[in-house]
């Protein structure tokens, strides 16, 4: 794959981003981390968390890709345009809606979907155990982790998830997840994989909601 833009340009944004807005992105984290915990509470704070994925997406969109990302890379562009989009789209499903609640109870998909949340509220450590020095490291509030942090909470969410909130978190899982090996950055596989892991469950709930299926079933 060639691409517009080397490793080191790669880095070298990153590295800027981190310089100029890291108290941001650390504010960003520590409401995520408040947002988190409410989640985990009898009484969840309303659509608490579907706003500050919202707030992430366009973050995201401006902070990272058009501020920074676009002078190495024209689809930056593109791609924030996609991540207003996909804000768009957990602001009117999560917040206005109020169609993205946490299921509750044990299950794998629990399991899955907090695994992820974690794992992207430690995203900036993980890149950090690589041996990248900060700032040419991926922090918070970057593409990658915000995916990865969206997609956990998608998968909770449950089968009643709109498949169209969906659809841009996996498109890039796939795109932003080849980071993990055009550059080296091993915390991006756990974005293919959540990709995966999400376009499985929509594919899985299309099946199982599927008219002729339930009439198959209904008629052995």
């Amino acid at each position: 794959m060639t691409l517009p833009f080397t490793p080191d340009e790669f880095f070298d944004v990153l590295a800027t981003y981190n310089q100029q807005l890291w108290p941001y992105a650390l504010g960003l984290w520590l409401l995520t981390l408040y947002a988190v915990i409410a989640m985990t509470r009898a009484t969840p704070r309303g659509p608490l968390m579907p706003a500050v994925l919202a707030l992430h997406w366009a973050w995201s969109g401006l902070a990272y890709h058009a501020a920074f990302f676009s002078t190495v890379n024209p689809a930056a562009w593109l791609f924030a345009g996609l991540f207003l989009v996909e804000a768009g789209l957990l602001f009117w499903y999560g917040v206005v809606g109020r169609r993205l609640r946490p299921a509750g109870g044990l299950s794998v998909r629990a399991a899955l979907s907090w695994g992820l949340i974690v794992y992207a509220l430690v995203y900036p450590a993980i890149a950090r155990a690589e041996g990248r020095v900060f700032p040419r490291l991926p922090t918070f509030g970057v593409p990658c982790p915000t995916t990865i942090l969206t997609v956990g909470f998608l998968l909770a969410a449950g089968r009643s998830l709109p498949r169209v909130v969906a659809v841009i978190p996996i498109m890039w899982a796939f795109a932003g997840g080849s980071a993990a090996f055009l550059f080296g950055v091993r915390a991006d596989v756990m974005l293919v994989a959540a990709g995966i892991v999400l376009a499985v469950d929509i594919v899985a709930s299309m099946r199982a909601n599927s008219p002729i299926l339930q009439a198959g079933n209904a008629n052995p």
